[in-house]
């Protein structure tokens, strides 16, 4: 104890620095204690005087007594602060001492280390006697702090009271002389005052303005067709232009006008032309064309007449026209429609799908002779993957003479990826021929600006014309097909409808669909479409119908379960079958033996199937252009039909919105009653143990 003694309070030169720091702290202690002794002292002699007044206990003895208290209380704080000063100045006297004691010699006699010890224990008390004073005075101003807090919250409290009823006093009186205006004073005093703090991040909401393509020229001011076919017919004596011998041709088909679109893109095409094949108009390079119709409308008789009418006077058979397809049925039924209105004519159509070998393909397209090789075919119609073999591997097929380029369907050339087959087709049209004579006179080259060299010698241009009821409208990706200062004709565009109340809005379309097209849906669950399916084939007798799928294993099992279940002719059209197979098909389809055709996508792009009268999505569709393409399979040629799709309660939001994305609103909800599914249950019950044995039998021959 008494090296911690000597440790804490003389030891250290740093609390010899802070004494007079010490000194100036014991006096603000002082002069704090004889106000509180003053204080004391002023409330007992409040309490004495009543009790003199009383006055027969008042003498001289407790008035002295009172006084030596009052003295007594003087003295005690000063004895104190005293007391505290002698403290700071003990411990440094003692450790000086002891430090000389030390230093002394050892021989010291026990009589003064007694003393020593005598003073240390001192020390330790007096220490712990004003230690304890401290803390008693610090919880003394502890509580005078709190006591003081507290009176001025009662202070602020009765402040806010006093006006509180003072405001309520100033709002009776107003109310008693105006009451209107109290009212609005109330209001404001209930808002908050404007707090000039801002703050960050805040912004008031704006309508957010549609962000506006920018267009090529072509593309915005496009020349616009007129959707409804029935209404704007046009004879065909009044389509300029047109050759006696096709007028014939086609009175003999039964055709006595033109749809609007035949009616404006054949004019376009044989304007181009009215110098013949060899050159433009005027001996510059004609303009290529963009047609975007919808289905049915008679795209295909729009190119057919004006090609079949610039060649009619060829003399050396030569490629000039070149139409390429994505499918093969596509194909065959454009094959079909040259073949009309080139009989007679001279003019060789030559199909090229893969439905035949390659080598007999060959000996159809060109012919050897002792000259060189000729061409035996003026038109080619073909899908992308033959051709591309034919002009890599077919020794004398030529495209130099190529005066026309015909791209159905163009949306789906450029989006599966056939874009590498009409770059080959361009690279094979300017090809540089090796040989000389005449056949100089015609080379032509890639195209580039207009220079005197360039314009010496005349070349047979290469116009495109692109047909599509989808056609995109980005002009990246029309870009990538170098179309030179193309026209546009199109049935896309917003039509202003008169709502009920008189007014008029716009509704902007991105695709069109035929006008006798009348649109339904059926939200149903997983296991009720095929009684759904049966449900309209029998109880609804619907006949004619063309049922898409999502997959040809899902038009297979679902072709299974229809013949299980029986009462209804049915038939698939898919992959899985044979080309001869298909065409059987689809002329018993046609020839209305077959009442169902469940089919994948292969027949829903441009494939004109006559009497098709109803069209069902069992798999509802993914995209917006399949949709199109599906339900453009009925009421084609401004004819009446019907489409229906089953989609599934969680489709139903997404499918929804993606037909109101298109423009497309007049979809009609027709939900079907389960009472009305339940007299087919149980042969559809036993349809589906069919199904699983015949699902079993092919399994097992696929494996033998």
């Amino acid at each position: 104890m008494a090296l911690f003694c000597i440790n804490r309070y003389g030891g250290d030169e740093e609390q010899r620095e802070d004494g007079a720091e010490a000194e100036n702290r014991a006096r603000v202690l002082l002069e704090r204690l004889q106000q509180q002794a003053r204080a004391r002292q002023l409330k007992k002699q409040e309490e004495a005087q009543p009790e003199q007044d009383g006055g027969e206990r008042a003498g001289a003895e407790p008035s002295g007594g009172k006084r030596k208290r009052n003295r007594e209380s003087e003295e005690r704080p000063r004895a104190q602060a005293r007391g505290k000063l002698e403290q700071k100045q003990q411990p440094r006297g003692s450790s000086e001492e002891r430090a000389g004691s030390e230093e002394a010699a050892g021989g010291s006699t026990p009589s003064k280390r007694k003393k020593e010890n005598r003073r240390k224990s001192k020390v330790p008390q007096e220490r712990t006697g004003t230690d304890s004073e401290e803390d008693t005075k610090q919880q003394e101003n502890r509580s005078n702090f709190k006591s003081s807090k507290r009176k001025k919250r009662d202070e602020e409290t009765e402040a806010a009271e006093t006006r509180k009823k003072e405001d309520s006093e100033r709002a009776e009186g107003n109310q008693s002389t105006k009451d209107e205006p109290s009212v609005a004073a109330s209001e404001e005093e209930a808002k908050p005052p404007p707090s000039s703090l801002v703050v960050l991040g805040d912004y008031d909401k704006k309508p957010v303005q549609k962000v506006q393509p920018f267009l090529p020229q072509w593309l915005a001011q496009p020349k616009l067709v007129q959707k409804r076919i029935k209404d704007n017919l046009v004879p065909v004596g009044d389509v300029p232009g047109i050759h006696p011998r096709l007028l014939k041709k086609l009175q003999m088909n039964g055709i006595e006008s033109f749809f609007p679109v035949q009616a404006e893109v054949i004019p376009a095409i044989l304007q181009s032309a009215s110098n013949g094949y060899l050159m433009g108009r005027g001996g510059y390079r004609p303009k290529d064309i963009c047609v975007s119709a919808p289905t049915g409308s008679g795209k295909t008789l729009s190119f057919v007449i004006p090609i079949v009418q610039v060649l009619l006077d060829r003399v050396v058979c030569q490629v000039r026209a070149l139409v390429v397809l994505p499918t093969k049925e596509l194909a065959q039924q454009v094959s079909k429609v040259f073949n009309i209105y080139t009989d007679g004519t001279g003019l060789k159509v030559v199909l090229i799908t893969g439905q035949k070998s390659f080598a007999k393909e060959q000996e159809m397209l060109v012919q050897k002779k002792v000259t060189g090789y000729c061409s035996l075919a003026d038109v080619i119609v073909a899908t992308p993957g033959r051709l591309t073999d034919h002009i890599n591997q077919t020794p004398g097929f030529s495209l130099t003479q190529l005066r026309f380029l015909i791209v159905d369907e163009a949306d789906r050339m450029i989006d599966d990826m056939h874009q590498n087959c009409l770059n080959q087709i361009v690279k094979a049209a300017f090809q540089v021929e090796n040989g000389s004579g005449s056949n100089m006179l015609f080379q032509r080259t890639q195209p580039g600006p207009i220079t005197a060299a360039s314009s010496c010698y005349p070349q047979i241009p290469l116009q495109k014309l692109l047909f599509s009821a989808t056609l995109t409208q980005d002009p990246e990706k029309l870009q990538q097909l170098n179309l030179f200062q193309p026209r546009l004709f199109t049935s896309v565009y917003s039509e202003k409808k008169t709502l009920g109340e008189g007014t008029e809005t716009e509704q902007d379309t991105k695709y069109t669909l035929p006008e006798g097209l009348s649109q339904c849906y059926v939200p149903c669950d997983l296991n009720s479409k095929p009684l759904l399916l049966l449900h309209f084939m029998l109880t609804m007798k619907f006949s004619r119908v063309l049922c898409f799928t999502n997959s040809r294993e899902a038009s297979h099992r679902l072709f299974l379960l229809v013949q299980a279940f029986g009462r209804v002719t049915v038939a698939e059209f898919s992959s899985r079958l044979s080309p001869n197979e298909r065409q059987r098909t689809m002329k018993e389809f046609e020839q209305g033996k077959i009442q169902l055709l469940i089919s994948t996508d292969a027949t829903a792009r441009g494939i004109d199937i006559k009497g098709v009268n109803y069209v069902i999505n069992y798999d509802a569709p993914q995209f917006i252009r399949t949709y199109i393409h599906r339900v453009g399979r009925t009421a084609r040629a401004g004819e009446a039909g019907v489409a229906f799709s089953l989609v599934l309660r969680i489709q139903e939001r997404k499918f929804l919105r993606m037909l109101k994305d298109a423009g497309i609103r007049d979809v009609k909800k027709h939900p079907v009653k389960g009472n009305s599914l339940k007299p087919l249950v149980q042969q559809y019950e036993e349809a589906l143990c069919k199904l699983e044995k015949t699902v079993k039998n092919e399994r097992a021959q696929k494996r033998a």
